[in-house]
């Protein structure tokens, strides 16, 4: 079965299309972002140190770069969940090979629908997964429950750049040239199209602070990199 770019956004099809680039996606990653995804991360785990936590829940965790980025917290307990398992297989694979399966656990799972008690985690992080959320709300709705009083909750992911020629040269790539290597080597025709689309159609900076507010959380607040390619996102329960 393939994902269908004409079809409304369901988990089904995010769950097929992140299946079929699972073996490509860390590469691309790498590659298409110029390595500049990894600093992003190690900047997104600086800020979740203030809140210094012991148990984190890892949302989207796909092929668990940012869990295992995590590491360097000293948390007691780490689990990722995705509704992609062959990503979840990858992350698997390469925290095996760290020896950390004791403190990074992994399980396939719905972010609208965590398996876990009210209260459970310290943080909570979702890094380039929340605009795959079938229905945003619900979902930050299920991470402020998960998530214990005062914890923090941390989001990294793509924004669009309010500098007018800065962001037509990235929307350009992002639509243009991001696609055609994203098909090159993925060979997926879909796959890098519906990145660029879902980036445009994820609310702006400040329209995600306030679905954040709605939902319960206080000190919201919104740090962005790269000149706006990127934003971090924290939150508090």
């Amino acid at each position: 079965m393939e994902f269908n770019l004409t079809v409304e956004k369901n988990k089904e099809n995010v769950a097929i299309m992140f299946n079929d680039i699972a073996t490509t996606y860390d590469f691309l990653n790498h590659f298409l972002s110029g390595n500049t995804d990894k600093l992003w991360r190690k900047k997104a785990v600086k800020m979740l140190s203030a809140c210094s936590p012991k148990t984190i829940l890892d949302v989207a965790t796909g092929t668990g770069d940012l869990a295992i980025a995590m590491l360097k917290l000293h948390p007691e307990k780490i689990v990722g969940i995705d509704i992609a398992g062959e990503m979840l297989d990858i992350a698997r694979k390469k925290i095996a090979r760290l020896g950390k399966q004791q403190i990074v656990k992994l399980k396939q799972a719905d972010a609208e629908n965590i398996p876990f008690p009210d209260a459970s985690f310290n943080a909570v992080t979702v890094a380039f997964g929340i605009r795959n959320f079938e229905h945003l709300n619900k979902g930050i709705a299920e991470i402020y429950r998960v998530l214990s009083p005062k914890g923090m909750f941390l989001i990294l992911e793509f924004s669009r750049p309010k500098n007018i020629f800065f962001g037509f040269l990235f929307k350009c790539y992002f639509r243009y040239i991001l696609p055609f290597l994203g098909r090159f080597f993925s060979k997926n025709k879909i796959a890098y199209k519906y990145l660029y689309r879902s980036v445009q159609q994820f609310p702006n900076v400040n329209e995600m602070k306030n679905n954040l507010s709605s939902q319960g959380f206080v000190n919201v607040s919104a740090k962005t990199l790269s000149m706006g390619i990127t934003t971090i996102y924290t939150a508090l329960k």
